[in-house]
């Protein structure tokens, strides 16, 4: 899939969380073809587990719209949601999930518990995986490479 201007922005999110030493990983909540809102991941800045992209920018848009739902909204996220962001996406109502690089160790919607096919699951998104991969991917190399050397 081609690079498009939302995927773009989550993609600077996660080259800024990197330079601010967070493991590189951006989000974009738009609804609308409106962007609410956008983070990079920020547990250590936060010194808080959850403060993953995905969670921030779910917290910051329901934030915004004065409202816990996102009903409506999609979410672009440059790697493969954990189980716990697949979770908050699932409880915030996001409408459909792009995602960029695939997560095979860490990841949540279709690697690992695969949250979204599980009977217990309320809500689960229309899921586009592979959007943006190769920068996507090349971003994290480049993070942890540097981390290395």
């Amino acid at each position: 899939m081609k690079t498009n201007q939302f995927m773009e922005l989550a993609l600077e999110e996660a080259r800024a969380a990197g330079a601010r030493g967070e493991v590189p990983i951006g989000a974009v909540v738009v609804l609308d073809g409106t962007v609410i809102a956008s983070s990079g991941n920020r547990t250590r800045e936060r010194n808080d587990i959850t403060a993953h992209a995905e969670v921030a920018a779910i917290r910051m848009a329901c934030e915004a719209l004065g409202q816990e739902r996102l009903s409506g909204a999609d979410l672009y996220v440059t790697l493969e949601p954990c189980t716990m962001c697949a979770a908050a996406i699932s409880f915030a109502r996001i409408r459909r999930l792009y995602y960029g690089a695939e997560d095979p160790k860490g990841g949540g919607v279709d690697s690992g518990v695969r949250f979204y096919a599980q009977p217990t699951c309320h809500h689960a998104p229309e899921v586009y995986s592979g959007m943006s991969e190769m920068e996507a991917a090349e971003i994290l190399r480049g993070f942890f490479q540097g981390k290395r050397d």
